[in-house]
């Protein structure tokens, strides 16, 4: 049986944007794009999503805010942390590294973690100290 799908055609790409001017992009980027069944979600800081200014703090509240801000943006893509494949967490001090973990796996069921990546880095955007990026599988 002869295929009717092309395999050099790109999947169709769906850029989102939350609306009302919700963490507003300090930069040209959309806050996720979807790629066939996957959802690419950009990094997250610890930003107000009203002013998009960076709050800074201690690191467990700087967590919590870039989880909450991961939220806003899966559900604005009608999915959630359960589908969540991998993540890449960025860090300005490996001493956050436990406190970080300890918010972080609060946002996920036991036994269905997803794939990550830790990086420490010198600096982050807007100077705040931890910043996470999602893959999401979206498909049945």
């Amino acid at each position: 049986m002869k295929s009717n799908s092309n395999p050099l055609v790109a999947p169709m790409l769906e850029y989102l944007t939350l609306p009302d001017n919700l963490l507003p992009p300090v930069a040209p980027y959309s806050h996720a794009v979807r790629a066939g069944d996957f959802l690419f979600v950009t990094g997250q800081l610890s930003e107000d999503p009203q002013t998009g200014e960076v709050v800074t703090g201690p690191i467990e509240e700087q967590t919590r805010r870039v989880m909450e801000n991961l939220r806003l943006v899966l559900e604005q893509a009608g999915t959630g942390f359960d589908r969540v494949v991998m993540s890449r967490v960025f860090v300005t001090d490996f001493r956050y590294y436990e406190a970080v973990n300890a918010v972080y796996a609060s946002y996920f069921q036991a036994g269905r973690l997803p794939c990550r990546t830790t990086v420490g880095v010198l600096g982050l955007a807007g100077f705040g100290d931890v910043e996470i990026d999602l893959v999401v599988y979206c498909g049945d």
